[in-house]
């Protein structure tokens, strides 16, 4: 999923996300978030739009998925200008390394191949760093922006290895500690470049730190701080959104305020927030979500919020099921221009297809799920 020929994509973390490893790691990425449950769905089904004009989209990897959660709601800083979106700028980045594209380039005839390849591997997806591979990282990571850059798109990165991952769920590994974290943000940071790049920053960081002590919590907010900080010193042009759950877990206010603790507030790190990734819920719930949650969150009015669309198309089960349930389908197609005040971003964090270890392998490509999802 990485733009360098030595970058391949490997199957790793939450529900579904592509990784970017070099050909020594070639290999699954065996932690995986899993996908949150979610206890209510009372909204209509989005429709997908018509697709943004496909540009060679960010590998995916399988993108984190988020816990069940409970759902139920509060400064602020001088602003700080974001730099203009140009026209050149103003479409994702479709990475060349998929697993999906590699199935479609692999079977030509099989009949479900057309379907996929229009309905999602031609679309823009995120790249996953989800192995603590601090020699690489930052080839691996300019590989991706570099390849993007040479095209005029976006690309969508998720560094996702914070230690505790997953709570010692399904994805749990990551960084041995903190202080390698901050260690191996540095050298993600060097891999940016200077082009725009959206940074969807450690999924389930803050949704998820109730298993950790309070002190654990504000060690790890605090990193998540430094985390922005350095990313938007190494490129001022980076947009780094953190952990908001999605609208069936914590309540705004609960999320607002752990979201302040990591310096989601404070445009020095931030530049708003991301939720739904690898989940189900609806853009219209996520919509309400993340603006209730930016209201509870303070800060400047140019904090906005990108939602995972990429399997939200029918909204969440009924049942709370989060792995590979049935009935889902594809949501909004990736783009920068939704329309909607605050939603800066409709992305696809995890691919489609990308099983949650039901309807295949964890994290990897499943063309029966995918073909599912995409008819």
């Amino acid at each position: 999923m990485v733009a360098a020929a030595s970058v391949v994509v490997a199957v790793g973390t939450a529900t579904g996300m592509l990784t970017a490893l070099g050909d020594d790691e070639r290999g699954a990425d065996e932690a995986r978030p899993q996908v949150t449950r979610s206890p209510r769905l009372d909204s209509l089904p989005v429709t997908p739009s018509p697709s943004v004009p496909a540009t060679p989209s960010a590998s995916a990897s399988p993108s984190p998925s988020k816990k069940a959660s409970p759902s139920p709601s509060p400064k602020k800083k001088t602003e700080r200008k974001k730099p203009p979106t140009t026209t050149a700028s103003a479409r994702l980045y479709r990475h060349p390394d998929s697993q999906v594209l590699e199935w479609v380039q692999a079977h030509p005839d099989d009949p479900r191949q057309d379907v996929i390849q229009s309905r999602i591997a031609d679309h823009p997806a995120a790249v996953w760093f989800a192995d603590f591979s601090p020699d690489n990282i930052t080839s691996r990571v300019r590989a991706v922006t570099s390849g993007a850059a040479a095209q005029g798109r976006v690309p969508v990165v998720v560094p996702y290895v914070i230690p505790d991952r997953d709570c010692g769920g399904y994805s749990e590994g990551g960084a041995p500690d903190l202080d390698a974290y901050d260690d191996w943000i540095d050298r993600f940071a060097a891999g940016l470049g200077s082009g725009e790049v959206i940074v969807v920053l450690e999924p389930d960081s803050v949704a998820q730190a109730e298993c950790l002590s309070a002190d654990g919590r504000a060690d790890r907010f605090a990193s998540l701080a430094r985390a922005g900080r350095v990313m938007k010193e190494a490129n001022p042009r980076a947009r780094v959104y953190f952990d908001a759950g999605h609208s069936g877990w914590h309540a705004p206010a609960k999320q607002a305020g752990w979201l302040r603790e990591a310096g989601a507030a404070s445009t020095d790190s931030s530049d708003g927030v991301f939720s739904n990734v690898s989940n189900f819920h609806s853009t219209a719930d996520e919509v309400a979500h993340d603006r209730a949650v930016l209201d509870a969150l303070g800060g400047p009015a140019s904090l906005g919020a990108v939602i995972d669309t990429s399997r939200n198309g029918n909204g969440a089960p009924t049942d709370g099921e989060w792995c590979d349930p049935d009935g889902r389908k594809l949501g909004r197609a990736p783009t920068l221009s939704t329309g909607m005040g605050r939603i800066d971003a409709y992305l696809w964090v995890k691919l489609p297809g990308e099983s949650d270890g039901c309807k295949g392998s964890p994290g990897t490509f499943t063309p029966s799920y995918a073909y599912d999802l995409a008819r």
